[in-house]
């Protein structure tokens, strides 16, 4: 999906929450590969996302690996791994091999969740499209409060941020749209060429897993547009938002971590991914998943 950015601003709540914990069935911490590869605009909030993360995965019974080795996205690197998240990736991050890795992990019951530009990732991959689906202060409206992601957030949240427009409509790929902006509560100078639906999608999720939609790969996908700034990052409110992400799509009960049948996932596979994370930045700016983004 590809987006298209636009300056926005977003000042975010400091609320502390308790996170739910969603425990494996097995007794297994289930594992998150965390790809921040970029070929195009790097983000300075990676380092700072990384950590936030990692700090909170204990509390949650996570354990947060993270990478920007695309040698990892092979079918042995990617199956011990309940969940793959790119954060803040940007452009073709992946070869040819790293695709059909991660196509087949996607099939195998692997789950997914995209952070802020994932939507500006693989833009010549037709899988991941589908798979998906300066600032200013804007306010996001909470559409279905009944997600975990979204159930400790206010109906209307005053945040400080990008507000990404879209190339496409996630729905068309079978999203539910989660998180929505009042797009009267920020300014948007920039021409939308694109038809991104109706309302404003900010985040969504698509349930593949259990059986409860036909088609698509086995495991659930999270994607939320949301975690441009590092003071984002620090915000508990935001935290919750993400975190309840993801163990939403650990919920399928499609990896190992919850089903010792799984074909992928923790428990009791030797497959183990590099923990590696490198800081250096590309200076290129682009925007753009299964919405692709484009800058305003």
């Amino acid at each position: 999906m590809i987006l298209t950015t636009t300056s926005g601003l977003i000042s975010l709540l400091f609320l502390s929450i308790l996170l739910t914990c969603t425990t494996p069935a097995f007794g297994e911490t289930a594992r998150a590969l965390v790809y921040t590869a970029t070929a195009g605009f790097r983000h300075d909030s990676i380092p700072t996302a990384i950590q936030a993360l990692q700090t909170r995965g204990s509390a949650v019974n996570l354990a947060f690996q993270n990478t920007e080795d695309k040698g990892v996205f092979t079918d042995q690197g990617l199956e011990g791994y309940d969940v793959v998240i790119f954060l803040s990736t940007t452009g073709e991050v992946l070869d040819d091999t790293g695709n059909t890795a991660f196509q087949n992990y996607l099939n195998n019951g692997g789950n997914f969740v995209g952070i802020h530009s994932a939507s500006d990732t693989l833009n010549t991959t037709a899988f991941y499209g589908k798979e998906l689906g300066d600032f200013q202060n804007a306010t996001i409206v909470v559409l279905d409060a009944s997600h975990p992601s979204t159930e400790n957030l206010p109906t209307d949240w005053p945040v400080r941020d990008e507000m990404y427009n879209f190339k496409s409509d996630p729905r068309s790929v079978g999203a539910i749209v989660i998180l929505t902006v009042d797009e009267s509560s920020y300014t948007d100078d920039g021409t939308r060429r694109f038809n991104q639906g109706e309302p404003h999608p900010i985040a969504w999720y698509q349930e593949h897993g259990a059986g409860v939609v036909s088609g698509g790969t086995a495991g659930r996908s999270f994607y939320t547009s949301l975690g441009h700034l590092n003071e984002t990052w620090e915000d508990e409110l935001f935290m919750n938002h993400i975190l309840s992400g993801i163990q939403w799509t650990l919920q399928a009960n499609t990896t190992r971590a919850f089903n010792s049948s799984a074909l992928v996932g923790n428990g009791g596979t030797s497959s183990s991914a590099s923990a590696s994370s490198s800081a250096s930045a590309s200076p290129s700016s682009t925007s753009s998943t299964s919405g692709t983004a484009s800058a305003s």
